[in-house]
C-alpha cells in the first residue's frame, strides 16, 4: 500500500471518529491508564530526598515507555491492515476537539440554569477551585480552557504526529498527562513535578504558538498577531498565554487574574484589557474558531504526509 495513504487514511478516519463521537464515557481511554501509572509512581517516589531527580526519572521512563511500546508493536506486527487499525485508534484517542467543545458548551448551558451548576460543570475541565467563582469567572475559566486545550488536545498531538507518527503522538499525551497531574508549583509537586512541567513546556513550545497563529488566521484578523505576541508572554506559563491571548483578542475580552489551585492562591497576569461580560454568543464564536483552527491544522498535517 502507498506510504502516503498509510499516513493520511488513519489520520482522516481517526479525526472523523473524534469529530462525530468525541470520547464516549463507556469506552476505556489510555489516558486513564496513564493517570494510574503516574499516580502510582508519584505515591511511591514523591517522598524523602532527591524528589526532583526521582520525578525526572519517572517522567522520562513513562514517556519513553509509551513511545517505544507503540514503535515496537508496529514493527512486531507485519500486517498493513493491522497497522492502519492501530494508527487509527491511537489518533482517535489522542484527539480531543469534540469533547472539549462539548464540555465548554455544557458549562454555559449549566450556568444558564444556576451558578452552582455552572461551577460544578466547569470543575470538570479546570484544575482551579471553582466553589467561589462568579458567573463571569466561570465563563472566563471555560473559554481560557477552550483556548489552552485546543493546543494540548488537538494542535500539539497533530504536530507530534507529523514529526514522529503515532508513537510520538501517544508519547505526547503522556507528557501532557504528567504535566496535568504533577506539573504544579505547589508544596507537594514543586520539586517532584518540575521536570514534568519543563518537558511539557518544550513539547508545547511550537504547538502553542502555532495554535495562536491558526486561531488568528481562522478569525480573518491578521492584525491580532501583534496583540498575541505582546500578551502571550504575560502568562505564567511560557506557552498557555499564546492561544489564550489569541482568543482574548478575537473576543475583545480579558483573561487571567488570581486563581486558587489545590488551596493555594496564584495571581496570574491579565491578558487583554476589556473586562466586559462574556456571553453565550462569545462561546459560539470561540468554538467556531476552534473548529476552523483544527481544520487548518488537519490540512497542514495532511500536507506533511504527502510526499
Amino acid at each position: 500500500m502507498n506510504e502516503t495513504l498509510l499516513i493520511i487514511l488513519p489520520l482522516l478516519i481517526g479525526w472523523l471518529l473524534d469529530f462525530f463521537l468525541g470520547d464516549p464515557s463507556w469506552l476505556p481511554h489510555p489516558v486513564v491508564g496513564f493517570g494510574k501509572m503516574i499516580s502510582m509512581g508519584e505515591h511511591r517516589l514523591n517522598r524523602g530526598s532527591h524528589r526532583m531527580a526521582k520525578g525526572a526519572a519517572l517522567a522520562a521512563c513513562l514517556i519513553l515507555l509509551v513511545f517505544f511500546a507503540v514503535w515496537g508493536l508496529k514493527r512486531l506486527v507485519p500486517n498493513v491492515v493491522i497497522w492502519l487499525i492501530l494508527d487509527t485508534i491511537i489518533i482517535f484517542y489522542c484527539l480531543a476537539g469534540t469533547t472539549l467543545i462539548r464540555e465548554v458548551r455544557e458549562v454555559f448551558l449549566a450556568l444558564d440554569r444556576s451558578l452552582d451548576e455552572g461551577r460544578r460543570q466547569v470543575a470538570r475541565i479546570v484544575g482551579r477551585d471553582t466553589s467561589q467563582l462568579s458567573a463571569q469567572e466561570v465563563r472566563t475559566a471555560a473559554l481560557e480552557t477552550l483556548a489552552e486545550n485546543l493546543s494540548d488536545g488537538v494542535i500539539a498531538p497533530l504536530f507530534w504526529f507529523a514529526l514522529l507518527g503515532t508513537p510520538g503522538m501517544l508519547a505526547y499525551k503522556m507528557v501532557n498527562t504528567l504535566d496535568s497531574m504533577i506539573g504544579y508549583r505547589t508544596e507537594r509537586y514543586k520539586d517532584f513535578g518540575c521536570w514534568a512541567a519543563r518537558i511539557d513546556d518544550v513539547a508545547n513550545y511550537i504547538p502553542a504558538r502555532l495554535t495562536a497563529l491558526l486561531m488568528v488566521i481562522a478569525s480573518g484578523r491578521l492584525s491580532l498577531v501583534k496583540f498575541v505576541w505582546k500578551n502571550g508572554r504575560r502568562h505564567a506559563s511560557p506557552n498557555s498565554g499564546y492561544p489564550e491571548a489569541a482568543l482574548a483578542g478575537i473576543l475583545d475580552c480579558r483573561f487571567g487574574g488570581p486563581h486558587i489551585y489545590f488551596g493555594e492562591l496564584f495571581d496570574k497576569p491579565y491578558i487583554g484589557t476589556n473586562d466586559r461580560q462574556l456571553t453565550t454568543a462569545d462561546m459560539h464564536t470561540a468554538t467556531r474558531i476552534n473548529r476552523l483552527a483544527e481544520l487548518l491544522m488537519l490540512l497542514l498535517t495532511f500536507l506533511c504526509g504527502v510526499k
